[in-house]
């Protein structure tokens, strides 16, 4: 399979690349443009502009894949709001110009969305239920999806949730504790495995539920998506478990050999929440996969299990065999 990645120099997509090409042998080529790494393995970089309709045209003819993943985000939710027209051609606009390079090379296309289509209230949203966001990324991505759904001739949406795991690109993740689930693992085991205390965020005003993903199984089901010709519509890639932010922080303690009472429950940092701009945070966005599993015959992992993986492959420094489907 030739998978062409974008966003494959981030978090999500390091994992989706590496899966894609080390566990399954995809030929993986991936556009790159704020992070170029110095020496890529097991796949090929080109530096690209997506806004560019014509280049992104261009480079994907040239390299004719059977599937683009498109996984590129502007992450910066503050960002987002300041520069709103640039975030709608960065998310909008970028997925139309993937859509049609795909329907003119005849490749599917999976759209990685996010569990902030829905507005914390519809809780245990499975693939049927119709988004609600409630901030302007949640738009975004919302629009994305229908964008890629309604104008793809194949395409797929693969909804993340809570991801945590190792980051395969680069030694250290973007940022810390924020309002939403992203690196929340790694940045509590970061602190608490120097025995340092450790302050989980707690309050009505951020994501303090969530259904917790391993980056690397997240990949493998879209995997799945890719190989399966007639894999389309919305699938969930995530866990099987709901969790809270303290809940989930005690038990990747407990997992990874670390004092749990380190733990402290705090109020969410009043300069991060400013900084927002006024974007209001889902606060229950656990999600179910029905679909996701009878179409792909896939059955998420619960959290400890998952937690028990994020161990294995920050030991081993490699991905171990997928227990998952």
């Amino acid at each position: 399979m030739r998978a062409y990645v974008t966003g494959g120099t981030g978090f999500i997509g390091a994992n989706i690349v590496k899966v894609f090409a080390e566990r399954h042998g995809a030929t993986v080529h991936c556009p790159v443009h704020s992070f170029i790494p110095d020496n890529p393995r097991g796949y090929t970089i080109e530096p690209l502009d997506l806004l560019d309709v014509d280049a992104v045209a261009a480079s994907v003819d040239q390299f004719d894949p059977d599937v683009i993943v498109h996984s590129m985000i502007l992450n910066d939710l503050h960002g987002i709001y300041n520069q709103r027209e640039l975030a709608w051609r960065s998310y909008v606009d970028a997925t139309l110009t993937l859509t049609d390079a795909a329907n003119r090379v005849g490749a599917k296309l999976i759209v990685v969305s996010t569990d902030w289509v829905f507005d914390g209230t519809q809780v245990g949203a499975d693939e049927h239920t119709p988004p609600n966001p409630v901030n302007y990324y949640g738009v975004l991505k919302a629009l994305s999806e229908q964008a890629a759904l309604l104008r793809a001739d194949r395409a797929a949406v693969a909804r993340v949730s809570a991801v945590n795991g190792v980051h395969w690109a680069r030694s250290e993740m973007p940022r810390g504790q924020d309002p939403g689930f992203g690196y929340f693992v790694t940045t509590v085991l970061d602190a608490v495995s120097q025995k340092e205390p450790f302050g989980v965020w707690e309050g009505s005003d951020i994501n303090m539920t969530a259904t917790p993903s391993l980056a690397s199984e997240c990949a493998e089901v879209m995997w799945l998506i890719a190989e399966d010709e007639n894999a389309g519509g919305i699938f969930h890639c995530c866990g099987g478990e709901p969790a809270g932010r303290m809940e989930l922080a005690q038990m990747a303690c407990e997992v990874f050999g670390h004092d749990p009472s380190l733990l402290r429950s705090v109020p969410p940092d009043p300069e991060m929440m400013a900084s927002l701009a006024g974007a209001r945070i889902p606060f229950d966005t656990t999600i179910r996969t029905p679909r996701t599993t009878e179409v792909l015959g896939y059955e998420p992992l619960g959290n400890r299990e998952l937690l028990e993986r994020f161990k294995q492959e920050t030991e081993t420094g490699d991905l171990i065999a997928t227990t998952g489907g």
